[in-house]
């Protein structure tokens, strides 16, 4: 009878066995151990391994690039990675020349080929990007073998013997902070002597302007007394004039009410009436409201102004005392200054007048049109309403409105007057009776009898009289 062997790995191993019933390899921690199978013990322990990588930049600049790497085999839940470790790797001692000259490979050729892509100055610089695409890169390259790399620590670059870029870039760094501080030191004494007589004039000149300022401070409390005292009255006539608008307004709106309230009895008869005098109301109330206003802002600036030209020729006369000459001048500028600013005020005024009036006149139209909209809108609802009472009998609803506005009426009238004056005279005329046995004589000489009486009439009624050749018609006085 065959006894299988109890295998156990320890706790940085792993059992590779191989042999009957398995294919390839089979990983495990612990396994019995058959005959035809084989095991060995994997160690999966990471180790440091320490390289100096020679490589050139973009400039063609040489250097050394001390590096240390923790790399050992890479552990996921397939054991793909371990599999590929044991099959590849795990022969060897991973202290081994093989192993660390198969990682120092990699990490050679990967290093300089990124480095041919930067300049000394990308590589001195960007140390942790430069570190991060090394490390990626070699990742990729030990992946095939089941490596993983748990720590890269790269260190100062060194320079190579001959080509020394590292210790001239620190000897001018090194110059550059001497002669910065240099720099710095003569700006400070510099500084220093400046700020000395800086403070020396700020003193005197600050000393100067706070007894200016004293005077001035004296000169104008007493103009902002005067200028409250202004401004309280200002306001006291501003709210006596709020209330005569309100006044003013609270008549308007009881007008408006009683307007109002006739309106409501009356409204078949004078609506369109009633609705203008309500509106004309509206008007006089905004008119002599907007008037109040005007008379109220007119009177604020004309009491500000004054309390300002006060206050002004006060502050004038304190600093004609410091600054005489310049004063003077300035006093000159402030009061022509005024003057243009009063003139703008009545300008504003009198422009803030028309504008008013000019609202008020097209406000009036408005209105008119509107009454005018509505009186024609009532008649359309009158006349739809009569149309539909008269099943919609055109005809009829135009002899309707035709005998309702007296139409009929005025034109008879019309025609009255027409004919008015006129004398119509009627003649009869009696042809000659020639009988059965009459001639064509006898119808000839009665033709000629009608044209008298005929040519007659004519000149009567038109004043036209009849060719000479003809014949002449003699009135009753000639005969």
């Amino acid at each position: 009878m065959v006894i299988p062997q109890y295998i156990v790995a320890g706790p940085s191993e792993m059992l590779a066995i191989t042999g009957s019933g398995i294919n390839e390899i089979k990983l495990k921690k612990k396994h019995f151990l058959w005959p035809l199978q084989k095991c060995s013990r994997l160690d999966i322990s990471p180790v440091n391994y320490s390289f100096e990588v020679q490589a050139m930049s973009a400039e063609k600049l040489p250097f050394v690039l001390p590096a240390v790497f923790t790399i050992g085999p890479q552990l996921d839940e397939n054991n793909e990675s371990l599999i590929k470790y044991a099959q590849l790797v795990s022969n060897h001692d991973k202290n081994s020349n093989h192993v660390k000259e198969l990682v120092k490979g990699i990490i050679e050729g990967e290093t300089r080929v990124l480095a041919a892509s930067m300049t000394m100055e990308q590589i001195f610089k960007g140390t942790k990007e430069f570190k991060k695409e090394v490390f990626e890169k070699v990742q990729l390259e030990l992946n095939q073998f089941g490596l993983y790399i748990y720590n890269a620590n790269v260190k100062q670059l060194v320079d190579v013997p001959g080509h020394e870029y590292f210790s001239y870039l620190g000897q001018k760094t090194q110059m550059e902070a001497a002669n910065q501080a240099k720099i710095d030191v003569a700006e400070a004494r510099m500084k220093g002597e400046i700020g000395s007589k800086q403070r020396d004039g700020e003193t005197k000149q600050n000393a100067a302007k706070i007894d200016a300022e004293t005077m001035i401070i004296s000169t104008r409390r007493q103009g902002e007394g005067k200028k409250e005292e202004v401004k309280v009255k200002t306001e006291v006539k501003i709210f006596e004039n709020q209330r005569e608008a309100e006044v003013v307004e609270a008549s308007a709106e009881l007008a408006k009410k009683k307007a109002g309230w006739s309106q409501t009895a009356r409204l078949a008869e004078v609506e369109a009436e009633k609705a203008v005098a309500i509106r004309e109301a509206e008007l006089q109330m905004e008119v002599q409201k907007k008037k109040a206003l005007a008379q109220t802002a007119k009177l604020k600036a004309e009491l500000l102004s004054q309390a300002n030209v006060e206050y002004d020729v006060k502050v004038q006369e304190a600093n004609s005392e410091l600054y005489k000459r310049q004063k003077e001048a300035e006093a000159a500028l402030f009061e022509s200054q005024k003057k243009a600013e009063a003139q703008k005020a009545i300008a504003d005024a009198e422009f803030y007048s028309r504008q008013q009036a000019a609202n008020s006149e097209l406000y009036a139209k408005q209105k008119e049109a509107e009454g005018v909209a509505a009186i024609g809108k009532a008649q359309a609802v009158y006349l739809g309403s009569i149309l539909k009472e008269l099943n919609h009998n055109y005809s009829a609803l135009r002899d309707y409105l035709m005998i309702n506005n007296g139409i009929y009426q005025d034109i008879a009238n019309i025609n009255a007057q027409a004919v008015n004056g006129m004398q119509p005279k009627i003649s009869i005329w009696s042809g000659a009776d020639g009988g059965e046995g009459g001639s064509g004589l006898k119808d000839v000489a009665g033709m000629y009898r009608m044209l008298p009486p005929l040519l007659q009439t004519v000149q009567e009624q038109t004043g036209m009289q009849p060719p000479a050749w003809l014949g002449t018609i003699t009135t009753d006085e000639s005969k």
